[in-house]
């Protein structure tokens, strides 16, 4: 992909993605993509976005702030203008995002060498700043007349996915912010000073004496947990104290504290309800640096050092749901059984669908090391065979061609002599 830049505006040339690829590599273009599937009423406009795109359909896509737009082809050549559109971050969120940013030196490197940092979308969430689109944010507008999302603006959605693994701050641009007004903003807030200076505090005698005033506003939420200590001092620590794993726990409780004040200034977050096991997943999964840690980590969950690795894998794509994906194989009845078979015979065209072979609620592509799953909630979730194992490699999807797309889709990686089981 090549890109030429205008003022606040940015036109990138698209290439057609190879047939049987999924659309999006990265998390955060996979996230672009579950917001349009999640939103998008009618599944049958999903297909026809995915052949249009696949079929190299969509022309150049420019990008502004707010929308995306692009000529998009129908299979006889007739030509529509699709956009899509993205509501932009208010003053005030531009200010927390850059506030956040500037306080990590991780996070201002990345952004200054164009690159997305791996967290800043889950912080800038937890600071109340939204960077992916929620659910019914992506609007559509097309000069074909359809009143909601028609194949052409899904089609343009699905490219903008592919665009945003290569020129991840395209996601910021339809936020609001072109790309040197954005740099601008965090340099100069990084130059600002850390502490503001605060006000001096008063004479207790006199705060006793005085009338009671009215409770001041509450605080803002911090936007970052800081930098932890160092627990490693050199020298040889009491018995049975492993340094890492005490970082570990340190940096995990500091985000609780962080969790539990957001739940104060904000409303109640969803309750948690994680087992000892998946917590001990869920520590391995967020301090990967930590290696002292790991076997405890391990054993606290009841796995061997590989299993854990597995989970922790799973638990990154989709936290305690995709780690009961990975674990739990369980029989479709009744409902469950008619939606999955629902989905599958709408999912592909009639010659286009692949030799499948079903047990339970996993289903294996017949000579290929490529798996879908099916969770509890209706959500197809992609899986490869890697060294023996099947190893979850992407997010949820409502649909299962998206699904089979991403675990097909690459194969780097993947044992070609593996049976799959």
């Amino acid at each position: 992909m090549s890109g030429r830049e205008g003022y606040g505006e940015s036109t990138f040339e698209v290439a057609a993605p190879a047939r049987g690829q999924a659309f999006t590599r990265t998390w955060w273009g996979r996230g672009w993509v579950a917001a349009l599937e999640d939103g998008v009423l009618d599944s049958a406009q999903i297909r026809a976005g995915r052949r249009l795109a696949r079929g190299g359909a969509v022309g150049a896509v420019s990008v502004r702030p707010g929308r995306a737009t692009a000529v998009v082809r129908d299979r006889d050549g007739t030509a529509h203008r699709a956009d899509v559109l993205l509501p932009e971050l208010s003053e005030a969120g531009w200010d927390r995002l850059l506030a956040l940013a500037a306080g990590r030196a991780g996070y201002v490197a990345a952004l200054l060498d164009r690159e997305m940092p791996a967290h800043l979308v889950e912080d800038a969430a937890t600071a109340g700043v939204d960077l992916l689109p929620g659910l019914g944010e992506l609007e559509a507008s097309c000069d074909c007349g359809a009143w909601d999302h028609c194949g052409h603006t899904t089609a343009l959605c699905y490219q903008v996915a592919r665009l945003l693994d290569e020129h991840p701050l395209v996601l910021l641009l339809l936020r609001g912010r072109p790309e040197q007004a954005l740099l601008d903003g965090l340099r100069a807030s990084a130059a600002a000073p850390a502490h503001p200076s605060r006000p001096e505090g008063v004479d207790a005698g006199s705060a006793y004496a005085s009338v009671p005033a009215e409770l001041p506003a509450p605080p803002e939420l911090p936007a970052s947990l800081g930098v932890p200590p160092s627990l490693d001092t050199g020298t040889e620590p009491p018995g049975g104290v492993v340094p890492s794993a005490l970082e570990v726990l340190a940096a995990s409780t500091a985000r609780e504290a962080h969790r539990l004040l957001r739940e104060a200034l904000r409303g109640p977050l969803p309750a948690t309800g994680w087992t000892l096991s998946e917590d001990a997943v869920r520590l391995a999964a967020e301090d990967p640096s930590a290696p002292g840690a790991a076997d405890r980590l391990a054993a606290g969950s009841g796995r061997d050092r590989d299993g854990l690795g597995l989970a922790v894998r799973a638990w990154r794509e989709g936290g305690a749901v995709a780690l009961s994906v990975l674990e739990e194989e369980w029989t479709p009845d009744g409902g469950a059984a008619a939606r999955a078979r629902a989905a599958l015979d709408a999912a592909w065209e009639p010659d286009e669908r692949p030799a499948l072979r079903p047990r339970a609620n996993r289903w294996t592509v017949v000579g290929a090391p490529a798996q879908i799953r099916l969770d509890r909630a209706g959500r197809w979730w992609p899986y490869r065979r890697r060294n023996g194992h099947w190893t979850p490699v992407g997010g949820p999807s409502p649909d299962p061609a998206t699904a089979l797309a991403a675990a097909s889709g690459d194969e780097e990686g993947l044992e070609r002599g593996d049976t799959p089981a």
